[in-house]
């Protein structure tokens, strides 16, 4: 608020900064959108006057007169996982390089939170979204939002039907099939899988790999062996006692975080994961290296389907149509110590 008397501050403006760098509106505008049509010097010195001057770039006039908000929605189910925290990371500094601002929104597995958000991002005139749909999401749901204009990316899961959306995650059958293989060469029988929601692509491609691997070794698929089970360590911890019931030599695990929580449980019944029983995870969040015992996983590529979903965005907002529309990261086998021959 001005003192009474005083004489009222003049709003700054662009072509205040422009007249002191004897720049035009149009490159201070463009400097401050950090464009690469401008030099990498002159953006310096038009950031620095206008930070000194306490100018603040007004985005919404200016995405009146490009039809641009750079602004960009990343929707996915459970910030509080650590391979999306990872996931978020790739696509925030792959974006920010480009001037992108990245609005985070997590849905929870909530389909009408997730179409509440979209429709925001569509009021709100965003550039565009990557989103990992909600269990239950249909695919006319993400279909209307892509026809109303808004371009998308998915990422970690899939829907049928949507040609024209690409997809970018990781390849969850051969990873799955990978540490199955692993167990099976140990000399594990009775297998049990843990984990994955029903509805869920990427628990239909990890199951789906996991039955590949057990036909291929001639084993039968034992319905008793297979878990459903959200992905956290709550959940790990919780079922592990009925898994342990289906008297099983290994544990293949949806993710790390399920694993972790079956071995913290483990641990208190007094059973040594890589000794008495054999564990696997998937994804190859950093705390499964740091564990005690270190825990074998996969590695589910989550910085590079960051990355390839941010750059496959601005190809389709520029107007490009991306080179892949259905790109799958190859996962890796990262063994650690929580995997041995059977004891029995």
């Amino acid at each position: 608020m001005d003192t009474p008397g005083a004489t009222p501050k003049r709003r700054l403006t662009l072509a205040m900064i422009a007249e002191r760098l004897d720049l035009s509106t149009a490159t201070v505008s463009l400097a401050l959108r950090n464009s690469t049509l401008v030099a990498e010097e002159t953006r310096k010195r038009v950031h620095a006057l206008a930070e000194e001057l306490g100018y603040i770039y007004n985005r919404s006039a200016a995405s009146l007169r490009t039809a641009r908000t750079n602004i960009v929605g990343l929707v996915v189910h459970d910030i509080l996982n650590p391979y999306f925290a990872e996931l978020v990371s790739a696509v925030e500094t792959e974006l920010g390089r480009r001037g992108q601002t990245v609005i985070l929104f997590n849905h929870g597995d909530d389909p009408l939170r997730q179409r509440q958000f979209l429709e925001t991002l569509l009021q709100y005139r965003a550039d565009g979204m990557i989103l990992c749909p909600a269990v239950g999401s249909k695919p006319q749901d993400v279909a209307r939002i892509v026809d109303a204009g808004l371009p998308t990316v998915l990422i970690a899961r899939e829907l049928p039907d949507l040609p024209e959306v690409p997809v970018i995650r990781g390849d969850d059958r051969t990873g799955i099939r990978f540490a199955v293989e692993h167990l099976i060469g140990l000399g594990h029988r009775r297998i049990a899988l843990v984990g994955g929601q029903q509805d869920s692509s990427a628990a239909s491609e990890r199951r789906a790999g996991y039955e590949d691997a057990l036909r291929a070794a001639g084993l039968p698929v034992d319905p008793a062996l297979e878990f459903p089970a959200a992905g956290s360590r709550r959940a790990g911890r919780d079922i592990c006692g009925d898994v342990l019931e289906a008297k099983p030599t290994a544990i293949v695990c949806f993710n790390d975080l399920l694993a972790l929580g079956i071995m913290m449980e483990l641990k208190r019944r007094g059973i040594d994961p890589g000794q008495d029983i054999s564990l696997t995870g998937y994804d190859d969040i950093d705390e499964a290296s740091v564990w005690s015992p270190g825990l074998t996983t996969v590695w589910n590529g989550q910085q590079e389907v960051g990355r390839l979903a941010a750059q496959t965005l601005v190809d389709i907002v520029a107007g490009r149509r991306p080179e892949e529309m259905r790109a799958l990261v190859k996962p890796v086998l990262r063994l650690r110590e929580t995997t041995c021959k059977p004891t029995a």
